[in-house]
């Protein structure tokens, strides 16, 4: 079992590790537990969160209404929630970027 997301009924949980003010927004790979992204946005004002969900919902196809900060509001790491995409989380890491 991984430890980075999980999948309950239609909703898919991550595990995340943000780096933000990265040249591109990115993904890059597997840190400790959790799917490592690298943002474009700089740590100020939200930004990068709201980066990292419109990121997430072009990802997973899904709107940006059906993905969700859960926790690491001020954190680099996040838990964030995505309703009803049909993407699998494990082909996301074939792809990185």
């Amino acid at each position: 079992m991984n430890l980075w997301y999980r999948r309950h009924a239609n909703i898919i949980t991550l595990t995340l590790h943000v780096q933000p003010g990265a040249k591109r927004s990115e993904l890059s790979g597997l840190h400790g537990g959790a799917l490592k992204v690298r943002l474009a946005a700089p740590p100020i004002d939200g930004r990068a969160n709201e980066a990292l969900l419109k990121y997430l919902a072009g990802l997973f196809d899904v709107p940006l209404r059906q993905v969700e900060l859960k926790q690491g509001e001020q954190s680099r790491h996040k838990v964030v929630s995505i309703t009803g995409s049909l993407i699998e989380p494990e082909s996301l890491l074939a792809v990185k970027g």
